[in-house]
């Protein structure tokens, strides 16, 4: 009977995937996004093959170098080819945002599933103490974190992903609350399902789409966030190129030498409007009457 039921589910949420990507395929910016996001992706894993030049490399000749067909964004204040740092810097981004975004998630689909489920004492000692958390701005305390801990990638992952839990147990807490009130959990519930089970089967994958969209956009955010800290020296740390510490590296004399800060920017402004894009998509996939 089990194994009936089993089959029954998978085939039912088989069908349900096949629709949300089908409306997904039909929006067109979302598709866009997700396109830019993919070749972003493609390109920082290929970027040690494909990049011109070693984004180490330094040649005083070309310091401060307009945009030209031998280097295409210019050279920075040490004659290195802003094409290729941007290339090989997009590694030390995406990586940030999203081991960041899934830290935070999987701490938060945790605590939001205990906290939903079992509700009670639980909900009410992991909430208070997810309010003290949430009382601090996010990026104060994705600051405050990385100073105490010191800068470097694993330090700055840690910090930008404390701040994402709160928002994520909530948004579960909330969806995992009204799935608690059905009749099937009851049912699973009546037959003896151990607790892991009837979580595990039955309540996140029925509960789990608005974090799927939570957590698509929150990538974009985080790789802003992540691009903030560098700016102000406490992220990804010389000689690693990062998008956030090449702005802050031309901020001195943006005046004069435009690109050093164009490109970085544009950069980082393109991949969070990507990753938007895509969960503006994936949300009205999910559940079209929102767009109507």
């Amino acid at each position: 009977m089990r194994k009936t039921n089993d089959v029954i589910n998978r085939r039912r949420k088989e069908g349900q995937f096949a629709q949300v990507m089908h409306r997904l395929r039909k929006n067109k910016a979302a598709m866009l996004g997700l396109g830019i996001v993919l070749v972003l992706i493609v390109l920082a894993i290929l970027s040690p093959w494909i990049m011109p030049y070693d984004y180490t490399k330094m040649d005083i000749k070309n310091k401060y170098a307009s945009p030209s067909a031998a280097h295409w964004f210019g050279c920075d204040e040490l004659g290195r080819d802003i094409f290729s740092r941007l290339l090989y810097g997009s590694r030390a981004s995406l990586s940030l945002g999203l081991l960041a975004t899934l830290l935070s998630t999987a701490i938060g689909v945790v605590l939001g599933s205990a906290v939903g489920y079992f509700g009670g004492k639980v909900d009410t000692v992991i909430m208070r103490l997810l309010d003290i958390l949430q009382a601090t701005p996010g990026m104060l305390l994705s600051i405050a974190i990385s100073a105490a801990l010191g800068s470097g990638f694993g330090n700055t992952i840690i910090a930008l992903s404390i701040g994402g839990v709160p928002m994520t147990v909530r948004l579960l807490r909330g969806s995992i609350l009204t799935v608690r009130k059905q009749e099937y959990i009851e049912a699973a519930e009546k037959i003896n399902c151990s607790k892991l089970r009837i979580i595990t089967a039955h309540i996140l994958p029925n509960a789990i789409a608005p974090l799927i969209v939570s957590v698509t956009m929150g990538i974009g955010n985080t790789i802003l966030q992540a691009a903030s800290l560098s700016y102000i020296g406490l992220g990804v740390q010389p000689p690693t190129p990062e998008w956030g510490a090449m702005l802050s590296a031309g901020k001195a004399v943006i005046t004069r030498y435009p690109h050093l800060c164009i490109f970085p920017g544009l950069c980082i402004m393109v991949i969070v409007l990507s990753f938007n894009m895509l969960g503006d998509g994936l949300r009205d996939a999910m559940d079209p009457k929102l767009k109507n």
